[in-house]
């Protein structure tokens, strides 16, 4: 699935989505940027488990910012609400073996993010990424790599104009793995104007 956006002008509201899925299943190491980076990350090759999803999602709003970082552009800071809307989105995935940005009754991104309250205002801007992978493909490192390799995740990511980020992890794959242990993806970002 590549990116989408949607414009909606209605009530003096411009809504823009960017909305992209990728399923990690393997993909070649890659380290282009390596040598400009010079901020390490913590806990990047942990293996998410009930016990340290807070970890993992420091892990991945650290690598983010840390490419941000390399291109001079603003940092991520995590928003409570878009954390909510996205770790629902992850436990769902999981729990009713999907994976995708709509879920199988239909709610989106909107519909998600609309609940938590973030939305309103002036304007305002959304994107997500998902993905999902097993053993060490289930890794916030891994599972970057994988968003940095597919044009539209790495556009969610260095998007100037968001400001806020919502991370949520559940355990679990949201397809049949074969017994593998693995871990289901979902970044949430915004900007409120």
């Amino acid at each position: 699935m590549g990116p989408w956006m949607l414009f909606d002008d209605s009530r003096g509201l411009l809504l823009a989505f960017v909305l992209v899925a990728c399923a990690v299943v393997a993909l070649p190491v890659a380290t282009a940027h390596a040598g400009r980076r010079s901020t390490e990350c913590a806990n990047t090759t942990l293996q998410p488990a009930p016990g340290n999803l807070r970890a993992v999602r420091e892990a991945v709003l650290c690598l983010h910012n840390r490419e941000r970082a390399a291109r001079d552009l603003p940092a991520l800071r995590e928003s409570a609400k878009l954390r909510r809307a996205a770790q629902g989105h992850s436990d769902a995935m999981v729990a009713e073996r999907f994976f995708a940005h709509e879920s199988p009754s239909g709610g989106d991104l909107a519909d998600r993010i609309l609940a938590t309250g973030y939305a309103g205002g002036r304007g305002w801007s959304l994107g997500e990424n998902i993905a999902w992978g097993t053993g060490s493909l289930a890794t916030a490192a891994e599972i970057q790599r994988a968003w940095l390799q597919s044009p539209g995740h790495r556009a969610n990511i260095l998007r100037r104009q968001f400001r806020e980020i919502g991370i949520g992890i559940a355990p679990g794959a949201p397809v049949d793995a074969g017994g593998l242990e693995g871990a289901t993806y979902t970044a949430d970002f915004g900007v409120r104007r």
